[in-house]
């Protein structure tokens, strides 16, 4: 069973103090914008439009679909008249920001020792800049993509959510497959990094000096020291205090957020034909999947839950759902659709959990199989059944794309 680590990049693989990095890099942009927008007026629409990236909670919207949408408007630009400028900044400016950081030798030993172990390692920086800037800062790290094989790097172009959102972890869990065995995320900010994984039950290393207060260790999968004592705690700490806990409603709302963000993730590189290839003879083409997830939450979960919400103690019927693949004819649907219509039906049962009481989520119920329960009960079968079946639509899509691999490879 591998570990799966996450990696936070500044200021724990990458010396970089975005205390300093922040200014320098508005005020870089603005120079190199200056002949068509006022510095102030820039440094002001990028600071607003970045905390809308922080504060999206919406699994129909990138980072940078939230960003343009707040950042072109305030300034009265066309965004398409700015493309070109914003990627020669990326090219010509950015790289100058290099001095401001510092090489951290044990952070790269640290990833390839993660590499002989067999770990999947994902980087979980927060996904507020483009690709090529999280790339860049990868290779002043040391850390070229071109050398290290991540399982994920998330950027503003591909990610829905931002720390500290819980959303954010989950989202990338979901990216990886939900990869099953103990998790790690290694990060330097409290805040940003720890207290939200902490919400997920992910276990956490902090990265800290003798100087700074060291991090809360009240719990064996909570550690703390510099990046190069991260791999001798992992192997002091126990596989099962490392083992994730998706249980609490923090964590339970945010797996519910993701999973239409990371199916909609999964479908952009698709072809047409991919939509309805079976991986293996009797299993469910990501079309549909897609259709199940859709019609269990508008003909099940937004039903029961408005149910348990409205009423006292209601009885809910079972519901045999696998069936409706053939009743239904799942096959010949469009799932472009499919997804658009559940990530509607999503939004609205988040709508429905968002900003319950405490006692609201142990509001019982009566089960025909299940017996009495209770909302967080109903909300946690939710949970699990998202997971089972992005899990499979990454596996799907992985058999499909090792398909389309083999088939293209000229015959030795």
């Amino acid at each position: 069973m591998s570990l799966t680590l996450l990696l936070d990049l500044d200021d724990t693989c990458l010396g970089n103090s975005m205390d300093t990095f922040i200014p320098a890099y508005l005020q870089a942009m603005g120079d190199h914008l200056s002949g068509y927008i006022p510095p102030e007026d820039l440094a002001s629409a990028l600071m607003s439009s970045t905390q809308d990236m922080f504060q999206n909670t919406r699994p129909d919207r990138t980072l940078k679909q939230v960003f343009d949408h707040s950042f072109y408007p305030k300034l009265g630009i066309d965004p398409h008249d700015f493309i070109d400028l914003f990627e020669s900044f990326y090219i010509d400016k950015f790289p100058s920001l290099k001095k401001l950081t510092q090489f951290r030798p044990e952070a790269v030993r640290m990833v390839d020792e993660a590499y002989r172990r067999g770990y999947i390692v994902a980087i979980a920086t927060n996904p507020i800049f483009p690709l090529t800037a999280i790339l860049q800062r990868l290779d002043w790290a040391g850390l070229s993509p071109q050398k290290y094989p991540f399982n994920l790097i998330p950027s503003y172009e591909t990610a829905y959510f931002a720390k500290p959102n819980p959303a954010f972890f989950t989202e990338i869990l979901s990216r990886l497959g939900w990869p099953d065995g103990p998790v790690v995320m290694v990060g330097d900010n409290f805040d940003h990094d720890i207290a939200p994984a902490r919400l997920l039950g992910l276990g956490t290393f902090r990265i800290t000096t003798s100087e700074q207060t060291p991090a809360d260790t009240s719990h064996p999968s909570n550690g703390y020291g510099g990046v190069d004592q991260l791999l001798s705690w992992i192997d002091s700490t126990s596989s099962d205090d490392l083992i994730p806990d998706y249980n609490r409603i923090e964590a339970m709302l945010a797996v519910l957020r993701a999973s239409p963000a990371v199916l909609n993730a999964f479908s952009w590189e698709l072809k047409a034909s991919n939509w309805v290839e079976h991986p293996q003879p009797g299993e469910w083409s990501f079309t549909e999947i897609l259709c199940h997830l859709r019609d269990v939450d508008i003909d099940v979960n937004l039903p029961r839950i408005d149910k348990v919400l409205n009423e006292f103690n209601p009885f809910l019927p079972g519901i045999d759902s696998d069936k409706w693949a053939e009743e239904r004819l799942y096959y010949c649907q469009n799932g472009l659709e499919a997804l658009r219509d559940f990530t509607s039906s999503r939004i609205q049962l988040l709508d429905l959990l968002d900003g319950l009481k405490p006692e609201e989520w142990n509001r019982p119920a009566r089960h025909a199989i299940f017996g009495p329960t209770s909302l967080k009960e109903l909300v946690s079968i939710i949970v699990g059944h998202d997971r089972l079946h992005v899990q499979q639509a990454f596996r799907s899509l992985g058999e499909i794309s090792q398909h389309t691999m083999s088939a293209s490879s000229p015959m030795k």
